[in-house]
């Protein structure tokens, strides 16, 4: 009976990740059309973020002792997983393919292991090392560096920009993550600290995330008409409003929370390797919604981007004790970070 139960309950966790990925993957695909009809980036990150806050409002309330018991991890998952990585990666895609866009910032695990070997001075294993060649090189592919960077340069650099808000962030929880309890992980008397719940860390990042875009992003400066007209997707008239809400509760709320729930259904490992997918499809679907072909080498060095992220998290050394939560809108990270939020598990 308890073996049946555990073959359901990974059954259920594996068709959540898919679930996720699918969700994360269409949030740039959804985001171009806006941009490109005039929207600036950061007021559809400040759309995308704000929406998602409300929604979960009744979330914060109910985990409101995470303002007092965690509050380094709260504006660090604001400040770095939700605000930053956001923020870059939409303004990257307004100048470069999606899919480049996403497969740059797969290289996080790799600048995570970059870190912890040489300003942590903590050893790796010879499985990183390999990953993280293989995703730097598969890289060099995807950028078609041979034609001297086809792409756009300050795109290239915004898409790398949020990959290391996520290094940023898994950084400070690494080190910053025990304020709710003592050195070992433990409170005040002596007992181990309750992890945080980590749909309650989710809901108070997207709301101190909206707090800091709102400042940065000045939304009463944008043109809401625009949200009442359409936006072109590869020749097709699209509702503005459709594709916000797309952003909102597919590509942020639902996306989040099916990943939570999947990543304590399944291992970090199987999280990982379903959560690469989700650059597989935010390329597939760019392809056939925005018409954004990518060549042969291209796809071969996103195939290796991907193998490289995979092997690289799936080998990195687990993280002394601090609560993390992998980045928004990205899963490549979640098998390198992230021990705490789900007690023993790392969610996406």
């Amino acid at each position: 009976m308890q073996a049946s139960s555990g073959f359901q309950g990974r059954s259920a966790g594996l068709g959540l990740a898919l679930v996720s990925a699918f969700a994360f993957g269409g949030s740039g695909v959804a985001a171009k059309p806006l941009i490109e009809a005039g929207l600036d980036p950061l007021h559809v990150v400040w759309l995308r973020v704000a929406g998602a806050a409300v929604i979960t409002l009744p979330v914060a309330w109910r985990h409101r002792n995470l303002v007092r018991e965690r509050p380094a991890l709260l504006a660090g998952f604001g400040l770095f997983a939700v605000a930053g990585v956001q923020a870059f990666y939409f303004a990257s895609i307004s100048r470069i393919p999606v899919g480049v866009a996403l497969l740059v910032e797969y290289l996080a695990p790799a600048l995570v292991l970059g870190w912890v070997r040489f300003v942590q001075r903590r050893p790796v294993t010879r499985a990183a090392a390999v990953g993280v060649v293989l995703a730097v090189g598969g890289l060099a592919c995807v950028v078609e560096v041979w034609s001297g960077l086809k792409f756009d340069l300050l795109g290239l650099l915004l898409a790398l920009g949020a990959a290391c808000c996520q290094v940023g962030y898994f950084v400070l929880s690494d080190h910053g993550g025990q304020d709710g309890g003592g050195q070992d992980g433990r409170d005040g008397g002596g007992k181990h600290a309750e992890p945080p719940h980590p749909v309650g860390v989710i809901a108070y990042g997207l709301i101190v995330g909206a707090a800091v875009l709102t400042v940065v992003a000045r939304p009463w400066g944008m043109d809401w008409s625009l949200l009442g007209g359409s936006a072109g997707m590869n020749g097709n008239e699209v509702p503005a409003w459709l594709l916000l809400g797309w952003i909102v509760l597919l590509a942020t709320v639902l996306a989040y929370v099916t990943g939570v729930v999947s990543v304590r259904l399944l291992s970090p490992q199987v999280a990982g390797v379903v959560a690469c997918l989700e650059a597989v499809i935010a390329t597939g679907l760019a392809w056939v919604l925005l018409g954004e072909h990518l060549s042969a080498p291209q796809l071969i060095g996103g195939f290796v981007v991907l193998t490289g992220a995979f092997i690289a998290q799936s080998a990195a050394p687990k993280p002394p004790s601090g609560p993390v939560a992998s980045g928004v809108g990205t899963g490549a990270a979640a098998g390198v970070v992230e021990d705490e939020l789900s007690g023993d598990r790392a969610p996406h």
